[in-house]
């Protein structure tokens, strides 16, 4: 297997150019000190860190398997931002994310998915659906797709409401291992059909070497606030054991997405 060493640029932003409201976590877009735009990602907001985590994580195990995720990078934030910003929302925003945080490159031009327009093929239907059960996301709804059509291919976004076993750590081994039933609800569930060969696919390349790998690129500084574990070692190896733990016993979420498909059609 070949060696698998992902890296993930830092940015500085310069230039805070707008809300993007339409986010439950007000994201914004931003232009940083390589003159490209992103959507970034506050720490501050919401969720806090976990949602970055959540993002960072199921985004780069969605990069090694081979679906389009827009480049993730780690976004600093100065204090000067803060200071500046007018509404007073936004600049509390602002100062609570001062530091590191987290962004994704901007596809200007690209719209919505919608399924009533596109239709996914069983494969690729397949392995999202895979994919969202894995990392138990349950933000891709016909109500909210987070998916976006970019230069005429799907592009996979948002995936802060993943890994929701980390807001609260009890029992996460038993949690690891239970179906995700939320997959009824899937916007691209009726289409997924090949869900056994992608699962055969997909649980050769994610290895417990690859997953220990991405999730030690959280950073430290996004795991200082948790009480109930001792270090950020110790967070980060709950989250690769969780997510080992899940591929392999795939079949159990497998299981549940088949049905609830056979349900669906």
């Amino acid at each position: 297997m070949p060696i698998y060493q992902p890296e993930l640029r830092t940015v500085n932003v310069t230039r805070y150019a707008k809300p993007l409201r339409e986010g439950g976590s007000l994201p914004a877009l931003v232009e940083a000190d390589d003159d490209f735009l992103y959507v970034l990602k506050f720490r501050g907001a919401g969720q806090g860190a976990k949602a970055l985590i959540a993002e960072l994580v199921a985004g780069e195990i969605a990069r090694l398997l081979g679906l389009r995720i827009p480049e993730i990078v780690f976004a600093t934030l100065d204090e000067a931002f803060g200071r500046t910003e007018p509404d007073e929302e936004i600049q509390d925003l602002l100062r609570a994310s001062e530091g590191l945080n987290l962004a994704l490159h901007y596809l200007a031009g690209s719209i919505t998915f919608d399924p009533l327009v596109t239709t996914v093929e069983a494969k690729l239907a397949s392995q999202i659906v895979w994919l969202d059960c894995l990392v138990t996301n349950v933000d891709r709804t016909a109500r909210n797709t987070n998916m976006l059509i970019w230069h005429k291919e799907l592009w996979l976004i948002d995936h802060g409401a993943a890994l929701y076993f980390h807001h609260s750590w009890e029992n996460w081994e038993a949690q690891s291992k239970r179906p995700f039933v939320q997959v009824k609800d899937h916007v691209l569930l009726p289409q997924a059909s090949e869900l056994d060969a992608v699962d055969a696919e997909f649980r050769t390349i994610l290895s417990a070497e690859r997953i220990q790998t991405i999730v030690g690129l959280i950073p430290d500084e996004w795991l200082m606030n948790e009480s109930t574990l001792a270090s950020p070692d110790e967070q980060r190896a709950v989250y690769a054991q969780f997510l080992a733990s899940r591929v392999a016993s795939s079949e159990i979420f497998v299981k549940e997405a088949t049905n609830a498909r056979k349900a669906l059609v």
